[in-house]
Order: structure tokens, then C-alpha cells, then sequence
């Protein structure tokens, strides 16, 4: 067995300990590319883990529409958490739109009121939850667990893709045909929310897209920040 295939032995045998003995879990998508490869596993081997996505009202149409191709491709409807629109419209009134490109601060209060909240939302009652982070992406998730114990949503979160490469992910993508997000083949390789992505020029980091306004270690949402601060999570042997 390769590199590669043991990779992906070793995220199948995570989702199924997952499945099997944390369950009810959730895992939450961005509808990126490491995403539907969580998203493909899972719903291949129709795993009782519930894919939720936020939708925060300022994601691209080409992000959307994602939620088309997973209905196509395995019959399954994505699970939306959207922000409360009192909150939205306080921020926009007092602050403007696009105030996020101000400061950090009015760029974190964006990020908590559109992700952090609805997050908190989609994983209340869970015991575990997933995500598609790698250690590659980026300087804040270099030390990025596969298991780590997330305390301050009181339960265990599974980064399952942590030491998977880039090319990894885009091997397995062709590989089993998977859908992908258009954005992607265009120069994003991250994409989050379309005022805050942009396409990223050869030799850039593959987070340098996401806030490109701002230093590299201030580029986080808050959905792996902990009190203002990205804190990385005591991992589990």
C-alpha cells in the first residue's frame, strides 16, 4: 500500500470510528474540494454523520450551487445553518456592509455573527463534529490533530484530512469523480465568502486568497478560535 491509499484507509477507519462511537455527530462543510472528499467518503459508505454547511449570505454562486451537485450526485440535501438576520442587519446598519475591510475586529465580528453563531447552532446536542482542515493550508494549522479534544464546544473534533496534501485531495477527486466547486479550476483554492476571496497568483500560500487585507496569522473566521484567540486544541493520542 502506498502513501496515498493508506491515507485513505486511515480517514475511511476515521469516519467509522466516528460513526460508530461518537455518534450523533455532524460534519461541516464549506462545499470546497478536502470537503467533498469527507462529503464522498461519507455518503459512499452512507455513514450516520450529518453534513451541514453554513450559508452566510455572502458565499459565490458557484459555492451555492455546490448544494445542486451533492443533491445530483448522491441524492442527499446538505443541511443549511444561516445567520440570525437581526444580528446581520444591526451590523450593517451600525457599521456598514462591507465594514469588514476596516479592521480585524469589525472583519472577526462578521465572521462571528454569519459562521461562529450558526456553527455554534448546527453542533448543539452533537458528540463529535468534522471538519476539512489540513496542516498544509496554512502557518495556524500547522500543529492541526487528526483527534482533538474541543473544549469549548464541549465535545470531540476530528480534522480526518490533517496530514493529506493538496495533490492528495485532487488525486482522490479525479480518481473517483467527484464534484468540485468551479472556483477552484479559476485560481481559489480556498473559498470562503465572495468579498473575502480572492484567486491567488502562482507560488502563494493557499490560504492567501482569504483576507488577503490582512497578516497570514490573523486569517481565521473564529470556528477554530476560542475567545478572540486560535487556540490549538489539546489533541488525543
Amino acid at each position: 500500500m502506498n502513501d496515498y491509499d493508506a491515507k485513505v484507509a486511515a480517514t475511511r477507519a476515521t469516519l467509522e470510528r466516528i460513526a460508530t462511537d461518537f455518534t450523533p455527530a455532524v460534519f461541516a462543510s464549506s462545499l470546497a474540494a478536502e470537503d467533498m472528499v469527507l462529503t464522498d467518503l461519507i455518503l459512499r459508505a452512507r455513514l450516520p454523520i450529518t453534513i451541514f454547511s453554513l450559508e452566510t449570505g455572502r458565499l459565490h454562486k458557484e459555492t451555492l450551487g455546490m448544494l445542486d451537485r451533492i443533491k445530483e450526485t448522491y441524492d442527499y440535501d446538505v443541511k443549511l445553518y444561516k445567520p440570525e438576520p437581526a444580528a446581520v442587519e444591526a451590523y450593517v446598519a451600525q457599521n456598514g456592509l462591507n465594514a469588514f475591510y476596516d479592521s480585524v475586529d469589525m472583519r472577526k465580528e462578521c465572521c462571528r455573527i454569519r459562521k461562529v453563531e450558526p456553527l455554534k447552532r448546527a453542533l448543539a446536542g452533537n458528540k463529535a463534529w468534522i471538519t476539512g482542515q489540513r496542516r498544509s493550508q496554512s502557518t495556524t494549522r500547522a500543529e492541526l490533530a487528526v483527534q482533538e479534544n474541543d473544549e469549548a464546544h464541549g465535545m470531540v473534533k476530528f480534522n480526518p484530512l490533517a496530514d493529506w496534501s493538496e495533490e492528495d485531495v485532487w488525486h482522490y477527486i479525479r480518481s473517483n469523480n467527484v464534484p468540485y466547486n468551479p472556483l477552484h479550476d479559476k485560481g481559489y483554492p480556498s473559498i470562503g465568502c465572495e468579498p473575502c476571496t480572492r484567486a491567488i497568483q502562482p507560488g502563494e500560500d493557499v490560504r492567501a486568497g482569504r483576507w488577503w487585507w490582512e497578516n497570514a496569522d490573523t486569517k481565521e473566521c473564529g470556528l477554530h478560535v476560542v475567545d478572540g484567540k486560535l487556540v490549538r486544541i489539546k489533541s488525543i493520542a
